[in-house]
């Protein structure tokens, strides 16, 4: 192996470490690097990232063998490990837990090898505040009857966890609110301000998602997938995690194994209710020629959109303003002239919250 590929790789595991810092994970932060210097002075790393050295960057390797070695900790088989994520109810001595996945990288070979198939999916629920605030705000502005049924298709789902949205509790900057006061998932500060207009309750009726590898989250395995891959000091979003997956127990919803052009090509507005298509962080992932075609496959239904089916296109995205946030933008066709319009309602971070609104909100 030579070194420059090695090489390649420890500068991949420290990038990771310094944008999971950046993001909130101290723990990732420091064992990001201790795993890269481990792989360069041919530690267990090493073996166990052996023939998985050329893997693109945008693979997430690092996240790939950390996810799986929470995995192994959440599900009882790394106890030594477990006892300092928090997590898994442990403490949070970074020291101690370098020792311990060491050590797990020593032990469980095999296991933390096989986990490297797996992609990183987190299904973030943060998301849940962008996606349905946009849908509130498209809403409050009265283009749409706010009590129309609304049908739900979300492109790239993952575990369909963000269709659940209108059973999530929202809270603004001032406390005013939106959502079951009693769901599970309470999503505080969620907006800057609640969106102005916004009706009390959104009535979805049909949730249909599409990825590539969607996961049940309404079963142990895929609960236990998803909550693997959220780093495991970051309390908040593995609570909001819980709480969508118990959520996802008693309210449905259809995911299909599908790529994006034919998910988007099954789509076809329906007179009496709103048809909603949304996606986050996504779009990227999608080859360009695919993009180009799912693109004009969204104009397309949009074309045949009218005011008794109207189509609504909301998502969250990398855009001209990624520094400073994603752009959670809306475009509606209804049958009116400017339907063709694209608007950027609000930005975001990259979990999510808290979403900031364009326009003054009550």
């Amino acid at each position: 192996m030579t070194s420059t590929l090695l090489t390649d790789v420890a500068t991949h595991f420290r990038n990771q470490g310094t944008a999971c810092g950046r993001l909130g994970s101290p723990l990732y932060a420091t064992l990001l690097p201790r795993l890269a210097d481990d792989l360069l002075d041919g530690g267990p790393t090493a073996a166990v990232i052996a023939g998985h050295e050329t893997r693109p960057e945008s693979d997430a390797l690092s996240l790939r063998l950390l996810g799986t070695a929470h995995r192994l900790a959440l599900a009882g088989r790394a106890p030594a490990l477990a006892a300092h994520l928090p997590s898994c109810g442990g403490g949070d001595d970074v020291e101690a837990a370098w020792v311990a996945l060491r050590e797990l990288l020593e032990t469980q070979r095999d296991a933390l090898r096989q986990g490297l198939d797996l992609a990183p999916q987190t299904n973030e629920v943060g998301r849940s505040a962008a996606l349905l605030g946009g849908l509130l705000t498209v809403l409050g502005r009265g283009d749409v009857d706010p009590r129309t049924p609304v049908r739900l298709y979300e492109l790239g789902t993952s575990g369909g966890l963000n269709l659940r949205a209108d059973h999530y509790r929202y809270t603004d900057d001032d406390g005013a609110g939106w959502g079951p006061v009693d769901s599970p998932v309470r999503l505080s500060g969620a907006w800057t301000s609640v969106p102005a207009g916004a009706p009390d309750r959104v009535h979805v009726v049909e949730r249909v998602g599409g990825d590539l590898n969607p996961i049940d989250a309404a079963t142990d395995e895929g609960a236990l997938r998803l909550m693997s891959f959220v780093w495991p000091d970051q309390s908040a979003r593995m609570g909001r995690l819980r709480g969508a997956i118990d959520v996802a127990h008693r309210v449905p919803a259809r995911l299909e194994r599908v790529s994006a052009l034919p998910f988007i090509e099954g789509i076809e507005p329906r007179a009496g209710s709103l048809t909603v298509l949304w996606h986050s962080v996504m779009w990227q992932y999608i080859e360009p020629q695919e993009a180009a075609n799912s693109a004009a496959a969204i104009d397309r239904i949009g074309a045949r959109a009218t005011a008794a089916a109207p189509f609504l296109h909301l998502a969250m995205e990398p855009g001209d303003r990624f520094r400073h946030g994603f752009p959670v933008t809306g475009r509606l066709w209804h049958g009116a002239g400017d339907d063709d319009a694209v608007r950027v309602l609000g930005t975001a971070p990259a979990h999510g919250i808290p979403t900031r609104w364009e326009t003054a909100q009550r």
